[in-house]
């Protein structure tokens, strides 16, 4: 029904924008560094440090708007319950309190007295006091683990194509990733591990837009010789576009369900989500393609071995060569 809605051929200049675009994500990356380094990020529970009580019972599934309810009204901070594995386990997690160990089992004991209260039979079945040290363990791992994937794209899309593919795709890469943390600062949504999950799902839906269009350019490339780079460009993006616009509304579309409908528990992902769809989206068409004319792709590297290259028609002249 969408795929109709759309012109089955478009002709926009894209290419014409870049220069507009450049200075627009130059000023939004500015401005996610700023806000950064003045606001940071609102940390959860799994980079502040906290309480963590697993709970669960035995014949149905955890109450967990009670649940939430007797451990909100606290006054604790940060209070996190989500099901754990099953509708009859959950995860409670509270932010660390000011103080040592014993205001952390002080803490402990509040929100256990809380529960019992709402939900008598309710099972404790394991209770930890996430420490500094842990919490430092896992920032250094969620930026290590985006770091890696980046670089992993970078190796990637160079032997996939050329050097300047795998520059193009890491700058939009990190463009991305550089906006949604502005994103988050700015917003001030909790900022925690299954956020570290939806930057990597973000590069990875980033990089896949990327190398659809990529690889439109590179086929263009062999069966345009003679066609300017910028007029290139463009018709590859135009040749993707409907592939493109599809993928991103019915994911839009799935988010958005998420959003307003799955809880509080996953709305920080799902908002980081909807933001990388869109800023990826815009990052494939506007930064990763405009890269390929600013660093002078070179032609001849995809002409040493389209003998063996079956995207290559060898029956007839390329289109603008002399028959």
């Amino acid at each position: 029904m969408l795929l109709r809605l759309l012109p089955k051929e478009t002709a926009f200049d894209f290419l014409g924008l870049r220069k507009v675009a450049f200075v627009v994500s130059a000023v939004l990356i500015m401005a996610s560094i700023a806000l950064f380094s003045v606001n940071s990020l609102n940390y959860g529970i799994d980079f502040k440090g906290g309480i963590a009580i697993e709970v669960g019972l035995d014949d149905r599934p955890i109450p967990l708007a009670t649940v939430r309810s007797a451990v909100s009204g606290l006054g604790l901070g940060d209070v996190s319950v989500q099901e754990y594995g099953r509708d009859t386990e959950a995860l409670i997690r509270v932010e660390r309190q000011s103080g040592g160990d014993e205001e952390q089992k002080a803490a402990m004991d509040r929100v256990k007295a809380a529960l019992v209260e709402a939900v008598p039979d309710l099972d404790f079945r394991q209770e930890n006091i996430i420490g500094p040290k842990v919490s430092g363990e896992l920032k250094r791992d969620g930026t290590l683990a985006v770091s890696i994937a980046v670089i992993g794209v970078l190796i990637y899309i160079w032997f996939r194509f050329e050097w300047q593919f795998g520059l193009g795709a890491v700058i939009a890469l990190v463009h991305d990733v550089l906006l949604t943390i502005g994103f988050f600062s700015l917003t001030r949504l909790e900022f925690n591990l299954s956020i570290i999950a939806a930057l990597l799902t973000i590069v990875g839906y980033s990089l896949n837009d990327t190398v659809v269009v990529y690889d439109r350019v590179r086929e263009n490339i062999r069966k345009y010789r003679k066609m300017p780079m910028l007029d290139l460009l463009n018709l590859s993006l135009n040749k993707t576009l409907n592939r493109t616009v599809m993928t991103s509304l019915t994911t839009l579309l799935a988010l958005g369900a998420l959003f307003f409908l799955g809880g509080e528990v996953i709305r920080g992902f799902t908002a980081a989500m909807i933001w990388g769809v869109v800023i990826g989206t815009y990052s494939s068409i506007f930064v990763a393609a405009p890269m390929l004319l600013l660093f002078n792709i070179r032609r001849d590297a995809f002409f040493l071995n389209e003998e063996k290259d079956p995207t290559v028609d060898k029956s007839r002249p390329a289109p603008g060569e002399p028959v």
